[in-house]
């Protein structure tokens, strides 16, 4: 009971931080049609302007600042580069978004070196919030669990429910009729972009001290994203909920499955000494979302619930 209670609160929280990190490019890919290969690198500028922020100041203006500094670059990669590029096609974006990535993150190295930063949980939360089963749950976790389910409420209230977000929705299926009625189409893609960008910086404000600050978060990072957005199916949030759900919890209960393949199949005749019975499920864990990846991609192209293919 206590493996379980406790796998179900973390694999809810990594799911809800994928998610958080997946939205922004689900946003981007609604209605630009670009798969952003720089995303992680944004939710790495996150995580490192939150260190800097927190070192001069306190976690919770980095909280504020660090993913509108993001936003803002986003927004000015979106203006001045990806704009341009834009009209050479999709591969070039891709391109041009692969090529930003490893800038990205070669300037990170320059300025921050190749180690981890000392990125820590801030003092007013360093505490265990309660005690099950012997075991202390800390608190930062649930403040990560209560600021993206606050982001997803406001998400899903700005894109639903305000003028703005009809407009941006207009904008993802008929951007020409939505420029013909007087709206600056461009600076609604610019703003998107940004807020895509902004909201992986956040991703990393929040993820950077739950995992780890360093410059290979990016490259870990940045393939989980693109299996949470094409399980989920390109362009649509609400499969990249689900899947990020999904994924969350699959590798969070693969982890705390202490068996191997002879515990499970012993029947079958396997032994704790071959090769194959000798492999655990937690060291599967990592493999598991590029399984169902492949599967998905095998039975349902366009993933759970989304209406394009790849």
């Amino acid at each position: 009971m206590e493996t379980i209670i406790f796998s179900l609160l973390n694999g809810v929280i990594y799911g809800l931080l994928l998610f958080m990190l997946s939205s922004g490019l689900t946003l981007i890919f609604s209605m630009m049609g670009v798969l952003n290969f720089a995303h992680a690198s944004f939710y790495m500028l996150g995580a490192y302007f939150a260190y800097t922020i927190s070192g001069v100041s306190s976690f919770w203006l980095a909280l504020i600042f660090a993913p509108i500094l993001v936003g803002l670059i986003g927004a000015a990669v979106e203006k001045w580069g990806l704009r341009t590029v834009h009209a050479n096609g999709h591969v070039a974006e891709l391109l041009f978004t692969f090529g930003l990535a490893y800038i990205i993150d070669e300037i990170v190295k320059i300025v921050y070196g190749r180690n981890a930063v000392d990125y820590r949980v801030p003092e007013l939360l360093d505490f265990p919030l309660f005690e099950l089963f012997g075991a202390q749950y800390p608190a930062y976790r649930i403040f990560i669990l209560f600021i993206s389910v606050g982001m997803l409420i406001a998400l899903w209230f700005i894109l639903n429910r305000t003028r703005a977000g009809l407009i941006i929705q207009a904008a993802l299926t008929h951007p020409h009729m939505v420029g013909s009625l007087g709206h600056n189409v461009p600076r609604i893609f610019m703003t998107v972009f940004g807020a895509g960008c902004a909201l992986a910086g956040l991703a990393g404000v929040i993820g950077g001290n739950y995992l780890v600050t360093d410059p290979a978060m990016a490259v870990q990072m940045g393939p989980i994203v693109f299996v949470v957005v094409v399980v989920g199916g390109l362009g649509s949030l609400a499969g990249a909920f689900l899947a990020a759900m999904i994924l969350g919890l699959l590798q969070t209960f693969a982890v705390a499955i202490d068996a191997t393949f002879a515990d499970i199949f012993g029947f079958l005749g396997l032994s704790q000494t071959s090769e194959v019975g000798s492999i655990t499920i937690a060291s599967l864990a990592p493999m598991l979302p590029f399984l169902m990846l492949v599967i998905v991609l095998m039975i349902r192209p366009r993933g759970l619930l989304g209406d394009r293919e790849l």
